[in-house]
């Protein structure tokens, strides 16, 4: 059972002395506090009856406002009991923030797009908060201007919030800023009728696909959700539900290297220490772990490797990995032990000059080293005489097309790191094609 209590939080001081009163939401032993943003003076406090005494000059209007607080707090919890909801301090604690509130859909995206970039999940934060962007390019069509205008309008819109010399932090900052202030759009009005002219706008105007229109849905449902959880939005306006509007995933093509065109990339000749050379030994060591994704490979620091052991957490889900070092891994790994300075220095050179006290650098660098091996991999593809579309994520594919049915699901699923052994063999599923090449021989020849 949650406790919530009215109190004096004594571990801040503000210049004048008074002391911030704060609601303590107490669950499991875990306490949250929700802020009044009221201060008074230790004097004026009654710590036993959990009040302000008749000392401070606006006690009666200030003990008002402190038990209307408990009041809607309590009823949140009441409600959350009568519902039978399994709920933290932690989502208690929002659901007291926004009791009487009329929060907004785009104030409540903004705050979730704040959340995911205090978290340090930066790439999150960029996209949700273009999506956003999107959204609200999507509110100001206007049916009376040419279809040419209003994309010129947005390529405008979209110049004027990456202007040239602009850090990422600040265009972030400056987008979440001016969401938090826009109640131009609420959760009753984002239904059906909403999706689908979104869904037309996305494809007429931005020229999105399917999955980048899908990826928005998701977005969008997912803020919703969140909304009826946190007492925003109304559960009966909700636009996912029942025979309304269905997310669909469809699985994209995925196509692998064969085993060939990986030994033209190893035997590739490029001059030591060149662009071109940091690029293929990356992608081969992404391939050799099973394909790493391109950015923990630029993450890797020597402290990951332990024992002929590579130990690390993926970046994406917090998975810990722990993998024996192939042979080839090794040769790739040593061409860099020269430039080693400690052991927590990175391995590939990319983000040598990053600041590694500054998690939203140490993004930006990775992230330009992925566009710059994207366009390097198109060179080696080019000189390698591969036509498939050379890129960072086809070292995963190109691992599963070379495992095909050879090793089984689990081992597979430990290797891709996956969490359910459902996704492993649906992604392999693309590169098993014997049984079915077999079927199409015994008929056709």
């Amino acid at each position: 059972m949650a406790t919530v209590k009215i109190l004096l939080w004594k571990h801040y001081k503000k210049k004048d002395d008074k002391y911030p009163i704060a609601l303590r939401i107490t669950k499991d032993r875990k306490p949250r506090y929700i802020f009044t943003g009221k201060y008074i003076l230790e004097k004026d406090w009654d710590p036993i009856l959990c009040k302000v005494k008749k000392s401070h000059p606006n006690s009666a209007r200030l003990n008002n406002y402190l038990l209307k607080k408990l009041a809607e707090a309590d009823d949140t919890l009441l409600e959350a009991t009568s519902n039978n909801e399994m709920v933290s301090t932690k989502q208690i604690q929002k659901k007291v923030k926004r009791k009487g509130k009329n929060v907004s859909f785009f104030q409540h995206g903004a705050q979730r797009v704040k959340d995911k970039y205090d978290k340090g999940t930066f790439s999150v934060a960029r996209s949700e908060l273009s999506i956003l962007y999107n959204i609200k390019e999507f509110m100001n069509l206007s049916e009376t201007v040419s279809k040419q205008s209003i994309i010129d309008g947005i390529k405008e819109r979209r110049k004027s919030r990456h202007k040239k010399g602009m850090n990422p932090k600040t265009s972030i900052m400056l987008g979440i800023k001016n969401f938090e202030k826009d109640e131009t759009l609420y959760f009753s009005d984002v239904d059906m009728a909403f999706i689908n002219k979104f869904k037309s706008f996305c494809s007429t105007y931005l020229n999105h696909k399917e999955r980048t229109l899908t990826n928005q849905l998701i977005f969008i449902r997912t803020l919703y959700n969140n909304a009826i959880k946190e007492g925003i939005a109304n559960e009966k306006f909700y636009p996912f539900a029942g025979d309304k509007e269905k997310i669909r995933i469809k699985s994209s093509l995925k196509i692998g290297l064969t085993k060939e065109e990986v030994t033209k990339i190893e035997n590739l000749e490029a001059e030591v220490d060149s662009t071109i050379w940091h690029t293929r030994n990356v992608w081969l060591f992404s391939y050799y772990f099973a394909g790493i994704r391109i950015s923990d490979v630029l993450m890797m620091r020597w402290s990951d490797f332990v024992d002929d052991r590579l130990m690390y957490v993926m970046n994406k889900n917090d998975k810990t990995v722990s993998l024996k070092i192939p042979d080839k891994a090794q040769t790739i790994i040593d061409h860099y032990k020269n430039d080693k300075q400690s052991k927590n220095d990175f391995v590939f050179p990319f983000l040598k000059k990053a600041n590694q006290k500054d998690a939203e650098d140490v993004f930006v660098k990775a992230r330009n080293a992925t566009s710059l091996f994207n366009k390097y991999l198109k060179r080696i593809a080019s000189q390698c005489e591969i036509d498939k579309n050379l890129s960072n994520h086809i070292a995963r594919h190109t691992f599963g097309n070379i495992a095909g049915d050879k090793i089984n699901p689990l081992m597979l699923q430990k290797l891709y790191r996956h969490t359910d052994l459902k996704t492993t063999i649906g992604y392999q599923a693309n590169f098993i094609n014997k049984d079915a090449d077999d079927a199409l021989d015994a008929v056709i020849n």
